[in-house]
């Protein structure tokens, strides 16, 4: 796999490709239906496969903090882009300079001169260039005259409706972390580096390991039942607060996970954590002594939960319950972790599905 960063960094050996373009957030079963179609053209031309997506995403350079959350940053992105078969990810820094360029500019740059482009799959609605006039038909015409060929991408659906990233949040959102995980192909994760934070944890009797997060809207807020998985493997059940912690107060969001049952130092290790319930929302208490009552009650239902679901779980492991070849094909989430199909608690968070950002990417 090779990551290339802007147009500067691409040599000769980058070029002779088949690509795609988008944003590719949260690299669900839509973009890996895609994938899988220029892997095909790909196999046919004996070229790699390349991929091209924008950092920051266009979303967020024209809307800032009002553009939907991410579902993966882009070091995750390209670790998924890998696992379906990309062999080289192209991230273009989408600023004022790339933003300028004309469709024609933005073909004959990126694709003609620098990938050398034999094939292009993009969505038939999507959009390029200055004032977002370039389209499907002009690449169309442009490959006719240039001589690589361009397709639009299939649609994928689920329970009859396209898969999207928009329609991934809103399942996130609402804690519907089982739906999520049907249109991800995957349990959705957070994760990160353990990292030295105020401590305050320990002080009331509940020690956290704090992982930093970008500082970009969230798509998880709220206090959460979790399965916390180390580097060498091992999975802890766990409560998670994702957010800005309002009664010690913090300007910087964070993943703070309290692991059930276990007694170690966590420093400088790899965490992934996976949402499996929302137990509430974020609120501020009168002190340390009202949050730690708090705390205590999140830790019994989110044990309750947690301890109910992998019951669940192995009693059906016990008496061999199959699914049939369809319903395989459709989640390949990890099925070892317990997963909510709704909120613990009776609030949930609201999300603006309206909000669409499929139009720069690839069908989401």
């Amino acid at each position: 796999m090779r990551v290339i960063r802007g147009l500067h960094n691409l040599k000769a050996a980058h070029r002779g490709c088949v690509a795609t373009i988008g944003n590719f957030d949260g690299v669900h079963r839509g973009h890996q239906a895609i994938l899988q179609q220029c892997r095909e053209h790909a196999a046919r031309w004996s070229v790699p496969l390349t991929v091209v997506v924008f950092e920051p995403q266009p979303r967020e350079f024209f809307a800032g903090d009002q553009a939907p959350p991410r579902l993966t940053r882009l070091r995750e992105k390209v670790r998924l882009l890998r696992d379906f078969g990309a062999e080289q990810v192209l991230v273009l820094p989408f600023n004022d300079a790339l933003r300028s360029l004309t469709g024609h500019e933005f073909i004959d740059q990126v694709l003609i001169d620098g990938l050398g482009v034999k094939h292009l799959v993009v969505g038939d609605d999507f959009r390029f260039g200055c004032d977002r006039r370039g389209d499907f038909a002009l690449l169309a015409e442009v490959g006719r005259e240039q001589g690589f060929g361009v397709e639009h991408t299939r649609t994928f659906t689920v329970d009859d409706e396209r898969v999207s990233s928009t329609r991934v949040r809103t399942l996130l959102a609402s804690g519907n972390f089982s739906a999520a995980a049907r249109l991800l192909g995957r349990a959705y994760s957070l994760d990160g580096r353990v990292v030295r934070d105020q401590q305050l944890g320990r002080t009331i009797g509940v020690p956290t390991a704090n992982l930093p997060l970008m500082p970009q809207p969230l798509t998880l807020r709220g206090v959460f039942a979790v399965m916390a998985v180390l580097e060498n493997g091992e999975r802890y059940p766990a409560v998670a607060n994702v957010g800005f912690r309002p009664t010690v107060g913090s300007d910087r969001p964070t993943l703070e996970v309290h692991l059930l049952d276990f007694n170690g130092d966590l420093y400088g290790q790899r965490m992934t954590v996976f949402p499996c319930a929302r137990l509430r929302g974020e609120v501020k208490f009168d002190g340390l002594e009202a949050l730690k009552v708090q705390i205590e009650r999140d830790q019994a239902r989110a044990r309750h939960y947690l301890t109910a679901a992998m019951g669940e779980k192995n009693s059906a492991q016990r008496h061999d319950v199959k699914q049939d070849d369809a319903e395989q094909d459709e989640g390949k989430q990890d099925y070892s972790l317990p997963l909510a199909s709704a909120p613990l608690g009776r609030d949930t968070i609201s999300f603006d599905s309206s909000s669409a950002d499929d139009a720069d990417a690839n069908n989401g």
